[in-house]
């Protein structure tokens, strides 16, 4: 039974494929003869359009015949005047499209432009009644003769970047050939003062074979180049494009040699440049300048430093990859990056300098006379920094010597408190008749009083019986006095001395920041001003 069922329902599937594969066939005979009677009707249409045109109408065969009877005798090689001793004159001009790519390192620049020659074939003339009204013809440059109108600077590999259009004849032998092309051209890239440069080039065309007494070439417009279909690019900006005419004799022949000169002025435009080269290296810089203001017990100035360095590099190195590779001059944009890169590898030295100096003590480093005149009055003075505690002044930096020189005279007529404590004899107490007796010495014949500055001279007025139990006391007392009053003294004069090293590092500091603050300003402005012009744009 299961298999009887499996059979009537293979059956009924076949049944109802084959009639859908019916439908489909008679769908598609519909769609043909919907198809064939469409095609019945155009044909009849343009049958009938056909019939009602006028039959006088034979453009097609007059120019068939123009045609023959032109070109069956017509040389390509004869050149197409009526006298030989004549030159031939040919208007030539140019029609600038586009500026696509100037190649600074391989001196190349690729233009689109057309170029437009004008001259009239003796051989070309015809009467236009005679041929149904016929005016003018499109022949191709193969079978007419042309001049053979070369660019002479060229950097094609083909050397002729044009391409061969058809030839426009009229009926007063008039042709007019407007060839268009990819032009690549030599051309001196100046990059002295890129990325603020202009650039002149050049593109000579003239005669490869016909002198000036053959063929003579006529500049079309005094102004130059047609410019009115130019593109405008967005790296380089048209001046201008003057035309000029040059007759030459060159080494190899004695005829002269006429040809045609137009001068492409362009002119970069810098905002690209200008934030994207200059803008950063100014921010760089100025990174660098903020390390002067970190302060030295923070540990990372030096760091700071070699950090700016290394990406100053890095981003030297992209630039050098953008600017043209040549040695013929240094570019303004690139003696502009060496004094920075000049700059930032000189704040990193400066930075170890500081250092140095802010961890020098008085144990390794002692400050010179003229170490201290210099970075602890001087500089400090010039520059209006203010030390806490004292004044810096010029009242100050007069008398600092004069005190000096006082204390050296004081300190020999000390007494002996005085002397080891190391201080004047206006804090020292006014010595009593039972601690101390008067000693006298004799000076020119008289008795003078003189204060005691020893041990000795302080226990020769005692009585006999205690004299040694107090000199023995006295002396103890004033050893360890002594000891005291050097370990004290010599404490404040080392803090004193890593103060002034730590103070003249400051100051050094201080004229690093403002000297390189200055060099950044008067280069970034000296580049902008050198530059012959300044476009943002």
């Amino acid at each position: 039974m299961v298999e009887r069922r499996i059979r009537m329902r293979s059956t009924e599937t076949k049944k109802m494929s084959s009639e859908k594969e019916k439908r489909r066939r008679m769908s598609v005979l519909v769609l043909r003869c919907r198809g064939l009677q469409t095609w019945m009707l155009s044909l009849s249409f343009v049958i009938v359009l056909l019939a009602t045109l006028p039959q006088e109408c034979n453009c097609g065969a007059n120019e068939r015949r123009l045609l023959k009877d032109l070109l069956d005798k017509y040389n390509t090689l004869e050149r197409p005047v009526a006298n030989e001793s004549e030159a031939l004159e040919v208007k030539f001009g140019i029609t600038l499209q586009q500026i696509i790519d100037v190649d600074e390192k391989n001196q190349i620049l690729t233009t689109n432009a057309w170029l437009k020659l004008e001259w009239t074939d003796y051989n070309l003339q015809w009467n236009e009644t005679d041929y149904g009204g016929v005016k003018d013809l499109r022949i191709t440059p193969n079978k007419l003769w042309k001049p053979d109108v070369l660019m002479y600077n060229s950097a094609d590999e083909g050397f002729d970047g044009t391409y061969q259009t058809n030839v426009v004849v009229t009926h007063n032998g008039s042709c007019l050939y407007v060839p268009p092309g990819i032009f690549k051209s030599t051309c001196k890239i100046d990059i002295t003062w890129f990325p603020f440069d202009d650039q002149h080039c050049d593109m000579k065309f003239g005669s490869w074979t016909y002198d000036g007494n053959q063929l003579d070439l006529i500049l079309n417009s005094e102004e130059g180049g047609d410019l009115s279909d130019f593109i405008t690019n967005g790296e380089w900006d048209l001046i201008g494009m003057p035309g000029k005419k040059n007759t030459i004799r060159y080494q190899c022949c004695p005829e002269p040699y006429v040809d045609i000169t137009f001068t492409i002025h362009i002119r970069r435009r810098t905002l690209y440049y200008f934030f994207n080269l200059i803008v950063p290296c100014v921010l760089i810089s100025s990174m660098a300048l903020l390390g002067f203001t970190l302060p030295p017990d923070s540990g990372e100035k030096l760091t700071l430093g070699v950090t700016i360095l290394l990406s100053l590099t890095v981003f030297l190195n992209l630039v050098a990859e953008s600017m043209p590779t040549t040695s013929d001059a240094v570019p303004l944009i690139g003696t502009y990056f060496n004094c920075i890169m000049f700059m930032v590898a000189s704040s990193v030295v400066l930075t170890v300098l500081v250092l140095n100096y802010h961890h020098r003590t008085a144990d390794n480093h002692e400050m010179q006379l003229w170490v201290k005149v210099v970075l602890l009055e001087w500089l400090p003075w010039v520059l209006r920094m203010k030390r806490p505690g004292r004044k810096i002044t010029w009242k100050t930096i007069t008398n600092n010597r004069k005190m000096r020189e006082m204390e050296r005279k004081n300190k020999s007529s000390k007494s002996l408190i005085a002397n080891v404590l190391d201080m004047n004899d206006d804090y020292r107490l006014k010595p009593t008749v039972s601690s101390v007796s008067s000693t006298y010495t004799r000076t020119s014949g008289h008795d003078t009083p003189r204060r005691p500055t020893t041990v000795e001279e302080t226990t020769i007025g005692m009585p006999y019986n205690g004299a040694s139990c107090h000199y023995s006391e006295l002396k103890t007392i004033l050893g360890e006095l002594q000891f005291i009053t050097k370990r004290m003294k010599k404490a404040d004069w080392e803090n004193e001395v890593i103060s002034d090293w730590k103070f003249a590092a400051m100051a050094v500091d201080r004229l690093c920041l403002i000297v390189f603050t200055l060099f950044t300003l008067i280069a970034t402005i000296a580049v902008l001003l050198s530059a012959p012009h300044i476009i943002v744009q």
